[in-house]
């Protein structure tokens, strides 16, 4: 096989191949072999017509679409590896000439990665990252642990308020006429959770256990059931029960349920401790991200926009996970928030760009300093992982291999190596030192 490859704009380019003659015979037996089994030839049984026979009914051209659609995408896989590019989108193919007997020709536009030139990476200052717990830090962690230890108590009596969970039916329609995803049974709402159409909670706050009520709202502009977008909806409610938290006192015998200590000041003190070694966790994270955003800033690179059209894809992915571990899904959350799939891809654009830039930036930075990822860094990875996970390192790396996520993992490493370099070469600069920096800068420009 002969593979050429020619850049015809910054990150697009033409891959020309050609293929054996062979290889297009290979390509149409095996074509032949699975149209075979379908053709339809008085005097034969499907599967067991001859070739000589089916060419001759329907001619070798029968089978070209077929051999192309076995052959090409081998091919391409292969000439892609000979020219050493990486596309970044689907080619846009071009069959120049296949037919039987003959070298199989076509052209393939490719969106490759961009290239990227490299600014001052070594030495760029960042604020100082300063670590401290304050007192309301610490009162607004206890109150949060509190909630998170609330029982819930049945209110016979009284009314529903915001925090509260009341249990309800609801029944909604518009104009009359019920709609899908309008209608449960002993739905648990929390009031004041936002998670239905605005004004829904605000009006249940006030009913009482028994209560009915026609609860009037107005589905948003923008949601995105296009029928009910800007539609005045009512819905029957009923209350079947609410729920109230009853926050347990902070004192010696909550420390005792909570943790291992005997008094709530050693709880406290703990806890602090606790807080501090997270928020130092979090300002080392906050350190790295600005480090590598000023990088990535001094760095010149054109983004092709199927790269960011792919990010957004991938983010959309792990938003959908994250709401399913907390009992939600995608469709659910678009239905409550009143919002569609463009207007959270819109919402996550600037953010792909960046992390697809910050990845690119970091990339070549880890070529130009020959940042290597060695066995026993896999290994240590795979330790924490088969811990996390618990199970052993080597049934992780099987696992890894047999869904090709081993090179991810190893780029991962690379990444995360060429992290800790430009911040260990980084420099921590007061605020004020920050601001003169970049209006020196900004000057110079």
């Amino acid at each position: 096989m002969k593979a050429t490859w020619e850049k015809i704009e910054k990150n697009l380019g033409v891959l020309e191949v050609e293929v054996e003659a062979d290889r297009v015979a290979a390509a149409l037996d095996k074509a032949f072999n699975k149209v075979a089994k379908k053709a339809n030839v008085p005097g034969f049984r499907k599967g067991k017509v001859p070739r000589p026979i089916f060419e001759a009914r329907y001619g070798v051209e029968a089978l070209y679409q077929d051999a192309i659609d076995i052959l090409l995408p081998e091919v391409y896989t292969e000439a892609v590896d000979q020219t050493d590019i990486f596309p970044v989108d689907r080619p846009e193919v071009e069959i120049d000439q296949f037919a039987k007997g003959e070298v199989f020709k076509f052209k393939a536009k490719v969106t490759v990665k961009p290239e990227v030139t490299l600014g001052d990476y070594k030495g760029v200052e960042v604020p100082v990252q300063k670590v401290e717990v304050s007192d309301e830090e610490l009162d607004a962690e206890l109150k949060r642990l509190q909630e998170r230890h609330a029982e819930l108590s049945v209110i016979d009596e009284g009314a529903a308020e915001n925090g509260d969970i009341a249990v309800i039916d609801f029944d909604g329609s518009v104009d009359g006429v019920p709609f899908e995803g309008g209608q449960a049974e002993r739905y648990s709402l929390e009031l004041g959770s936002g998670t239905f159409i605005p004004g829904f909670e605000e009006q249940v706050v006030g009913m009482a256990t028994g209560d009915f009520k026609d609860v009037e709202v107005t589905f948003p502009e923008t949601y995105h059931a296009e029928e009910l977008a800007g539609k005045k909806a009512v819905f029957k409610v009923k209350v079947h029960e609410i729920k109230r938290k009853q926050l347990p006192e902070l004192d010696d015998e909550f420390a005792k349920d909570v943790s291992e200590f005997e008094t709530l000041a050693e709880y406290k003190e703990d806890l602090k401790k606790e807080l501090l070694a997270r928020k130092e966790q979090e300002a080392k994270g906050n350190k790295e991200a600005a480090v590598v955003d000023k990088v990535a800033a001094n760095a010149e690179v054109e983004i092709p926009q199927a790269m960011i059209d792919s990010e957004i894809q991938n983010m959309m992915r792990d938003f959908d996970n994250r709401l399913r571990n907390q009992g939600m899904n995608l469709e659910m959350f678009l239905s409550f928030s009143g919002q569609t799939t463009a207007d959270l891809q819109e919402q996550m654009k600037d953010d792909a760009e960046k992390r697809v830039r910050n990845n690119l930036v970091l990339e070549q930075i880890a070529k130009e300093e020959n940042i290597e990822v060695t066995e026993e860094d896999i290994n240590k990875e795979l330790e924490v992982m088969a811990e996390s996970y618990k199970r052993t390192a080597d049934e992780i790396r099987n696992i890894l291999t047999a869904n090709g996520s081993l090179g991810s993992l190893r780029e991962e490493i690379s990444l995360r190596k060429t992290v800790d370099l430009l911040v260990e070469n980084s420099k921590e600069v007061e605020a004020a030192e920050e601001t003169a920096e970049t209006a020196e800068t900004a000057e110079e420009k």
